[in-house]
């Protein structure tokens, strides 16, 4: 009888420090075209354009590459070993995403599934492909269908073995390798995951609205959010961890083993007084290598100063009120709410010497009155 080579694939992936390797169909039916098309049509990606853009082909992986037959779902552990949540309580701190506190993990599963893809390439003589998470494909269906995880009502993937703390890969190639049974939902009555939730981004279970979720504002949004997010957000700067984080599923989680995954402990409720001082150079140095490097100073500070505005740490106001006066509308505007929170005594006098001279139309309403609840929303 033939090796099945799908032994001699899992193997390589646990000496590349894969925790998880699983095998799906990529030429089946599915439904999750149907789910996204819903999904973009309801609005419900925000300003995320590249989603409605790519629709078509993400709707399907064959959509993309219409050689695919086959899937090969990895799975890399990133759990923290601990609640994160806690540190939340901490307000004159950030909280910055547990996956955002160290390496970008982009970079680090990239090239370990280029050396994976090419080793499947040489033992099946058939092309392959590599997807992380920034391609036009949908992971998280192709994950169930592999039986590695399912899709909980938060939308993310969870796993009996890892819990809600897994990156993932996948590499399509054109070979037949025999598919893993799929995973079933194992969620049962709970909703602990859509509770916790603080700014109620779910309108369903298995739904999101991204319009109103604190990891897409934090990261993917660039203008100023509407006020009820910006209090919601509490001391969240980068991401949001509370959906997952709550979920019982970790119970079964371990901590990660992979030294690039560790938090850096610069990035472990990081107080605000500093992250308020970062110039450009400061931030790039500040997050080298880590994903939050990618969404700008500018918009990072704006994050920061909403928490600032959630603080009331009298302190940070001298630090407000500098950048009141920063070349970027955005961290203007933010800086004007922050003033408005922490010293509302004096927040019309540095209107009086400011209101006039601000050009831009969005700082000017926010000297005039934040955004209201809801702004922006459509679909």
């Amino acid at each position: 009888m033939a090796a099945d080579p799908r032994d001699a694939i899992r193997k390589a992936a646990g000496a590349l420090g894969f925790d998880a390797c699983r095998f799906a169909s990529a030429a089946d039916p599915w439904g999750a075209g149907d789910r996204l098309h819903a999904f973009v049509e309801a609005g419900r990606h925000g300003d995320m354009g590249w989603m409605e853009t790519t629709r078509d082909r993400r709707a399907h992986p064959t959509a993309m590459w219409d050689g695919a037959r086959s899937a090969v779902v990895l799975g890399l552990n990133y759990g923290p070993g601990e609640d994160p949540l806690p540190q939340l309580d901490d307000r004159s701190a950030g909280y910055l995403s547990v996956y955002a506190r160290g390496d970008d993990y982009h970079e680090l599963i990239k090239g370990r599934l280029k050396t994976l893809a090419g080793q499947i390439a040489a033992r099946t003589g058939q092309d392959v492909k590599v997807f992380v998470d920034t391609a036009p494909l949908m992971e998280k269906p192709l994950a169930q269908r592999s039986g590695l995880g399912w899709q909980g009502k938060h939308t993310n993937l969870l796993s009996r073995e890892h819990g809600n703390w897994l990156f993932l890969g996948v590499i399509l190639t054109a070979a037949e390798l025999t598919p893993d049974p799929p995973e079933g939902e194992h969620c049962g009555s709970c909703r602990a995951c859509l509770d916790a939730c603080p700014t109620q981004a779910f309108p369903a279970p298995f739904q999101l609205d991204a319009r109103r979720c604190l990891s897409y504002l934090t990261i993917e949004f660039a203008g100023p959010w509407p006020v009820e997010f910006r209090t919601a957000t509490g001391a969240r700067i980068y991401g949001c961890d509370d959906c997952l984080a709550v979920c019982p599923w970790n119970k079964f989680a371990q901590a990660s083993q992979e030294g690039r995954l560790q938090a850096r402990q610069t990035l472990v409720s990081p107080r605000l007084s500093d992250l308020l001082a970062l110039d450009d150079p400061a931030f790039r140095a500040l997050f080298t290598k880590s994903p939050v490097k990618r969404i700008g100073r500018d918009r990072f500070v704006r994050n920061v100063l909403y928490a600032a505005g959630n603080s009331d740490d009298p302190d940070l106001i001298p630090l407000v009120v500098a950048l009141l006066d920063d070349p970027a509308p955005v961290v203007r505007g933010a800086a004007v709410w922050a003033l408005s929170r922490l010293f509302p005594e004096g927040f019309a006098t540095e209107r009086m010497a400011r209101e006039g001279d601000e050009a831009d139309a969005e700082v000017l309403q926010e000297w005039r009155g934040p955004l209201p609840p809801l702004y922006g929303e459509g679909g």
